[in-house]
């Protein structure tokens, strides 16, 4: 087997990854202590045998056993259920929104009499479809993932969903347009063919948003794929020439329960661990 070898350097790493023609990462190799991790058990022997020969073959001095590691990896605090993101429902920065600033009773009355819609409108239909796709994505615990919902970040915003499991880490970014069609581009979004909204771009900025927290706490690469959900909507249409978003109606998202081979069953709880700890979205 014919592995083909790329070397990575992020965030205080260096590493060689050994990887398959297809582009699946199948070992590493840590340039500063020489350590190698096998990914996949089948192709052991030559993850091991080609590492070895790339590290040999690097210019600077490989040491012997483990480094000294240049920067103290930061460590998060003993998790406290005031901190624990796992008991967030889906929606729920959307239902405080409602309760702390949500519209009196004479507000709806009106708002309903002359057909204009508010921007509390706009939260409960965003909350009725985080509900929706939270629902399908708790259903994959299943098949080894963990979902976590209502990520709160700095500047008063959140991410909608996360979801990790053996496929990987997915940044779920869900919109609710009940009775629309919906057209998706590269870098843009139309419903029922109005103003272009840069849903795919926030999409992928929010997904190597949360790549970095996880990496600051993690002892590996972590790639945090970006994901656009969209809720009760009559027509999907994606021309998206860049495949790098996922979008999917609430009821496809199952398709990501079959995926593997990207996160170890340890590497997950690593991560779920960091993921559902408030304190390390704190200046994010």
């Amino acid at each position: 087997m014919e592995l083909h070898v790329t070397r990575w350097k992020r965030y205080g790493h260096d590493r060689l990854y050994a990887n398959l023609p297809d582009g699946t990462a199948v070992g590493w190799a840590d340039v500063t202590t020489g350590d190698i991790t096998v990914l996949r058990a089948e192709h052991r022997d030559d993850v091991i045998a080609v590492l070895t020969k790339h590290l040999q073959n690097l210019t600077e001095p490989v040491p012997s056993g483990r480094a000294r590691e240049s920067q103290a990896r930061p460590v998060l605090p003993p998790l406290t259920p005031a901190d624990d993101l796992a008991a967030n429902p889906p929606g729920q920065s959307l239902r405080d929104l409602l309760d702390e600033s949500g519209p009196g009773l004479m507000e709806r009355v009106v708002s309903r009499l002359l057909g204009r819609p508010s921007e509390w409108d706009r939260w409960r239909k965003g909350l009725a479809g985080e509900r929706r796709v939270g629902a399908e994505l708790n259903r994959l615990g299943r098949q080894g993932w963990r979902a976590l919902h209502s990520i709160p970040l700095a500047n008063k915003v959140d991410i909608d969903h996360l979801l990790i499991g053996p496929g990987g880490v997915f940044n779920i970014n869900t919109k609710h347009h009940d009775k629309r069609a919906v057209w998706v581009g590269d870098d843009s979004v139309k419903v029922d063919h109005g103003k272009p909204a840069p849903y795919a771009r926030k999409s992928r900025a929010e997904a190597k948003r949360v790549a970095r927290v996880l990496e600051r706490y993690c002892d590996f690469p972590i790639r945090v794929e970006p994901v656009l959900v969209f809720v009760g909507v009559t027509e999907l249409k994606v021309v998206a020439t860049q495949l790098d978003v996922r979008v999917y109606q609430e009821r496809q998202v199952s398709a990501l329960a079959p995926l593997s081979g990207v996160l170890t069953a340890d590497q997950v709880e690593q991560v779920y661990s960091v993921a559902r700890h408030r304190q390390a979205w704190a200046q994010a």
